[in-house]
């Protein structure tokens, strides 16, 4: 399971979301059911960048009768309205996460161990916007993955380096 780390400050506001999802819901004739709302309300507090795999645990933890094809459908509908962000790591899984446009972030993501870090950095984004200035482009969204080696996986790969030379 992979390890979460969030550096953002303030929590998304959750009634704004069951606003947005219960509109788009009544929109398209599609109606709540108790399995539903089990599933939004588990992902709306999870941490982010979960998996179908980690949300369908999290809820069967409270109704052992939820299928897997039920939360992928509810996760897709989250996606389609707005509500929630696909994110691919390169490490096979589809990651959803709030779409929370107001707390805005990027990644470092770990190629060993998976570890997702999430940050915030006021010169990266004034960058973007003036990069999107100069080529006369209009910024809709963006979003920031680095990849990389995180501080426990480089100490212990040194660690192995170390022992492997005596």
């Amino acid at each position: 399971m992979q390890s979460y780390e969030d550096h953002r400050h303030e929590p998304p506001h959750l009634e704004h979301f069951r606003v947005i999802l219960h509109q788009y819901m009544a929109k398209k004739g599609l109606r709540s059911t108790d399995q539903r709302r089990l599933i939004v309300e588990t992902f709306f507090h999870s941490p982010n960048h979960v998996s179908i795999e980690e949300l369908l645990a999290q809820v069967r933890a409270h109704d052992a009768k939820v299928g897997y094809a039920t939360v992928y459908r509810t996760l897709k509908l989250l996606a389609e309205s707005g509500i929630a962000f696909e994110r691919r790591f390169g490490d096979g899984l589809t990651r959803y996460e709030l779409a929370d446009d107001e707390a805005h972030h990027d990644h470092l993501i770990c190629v060993d161990c998976s570890r997702i870090t999430e940050f915030e950095e006021p010169e990266i984004e004034a960058l973007q916007e003036k990069v999107a200035l100069r080529y006369g482009f209009e910024l809709r969204s963006h979003k920031h993955e680095m990849y990389g080696v995180c501080p426990e996986c480089a100490a212990k790969s040194a660690l192995k380096r170390g022992r492997g030379a005596s």
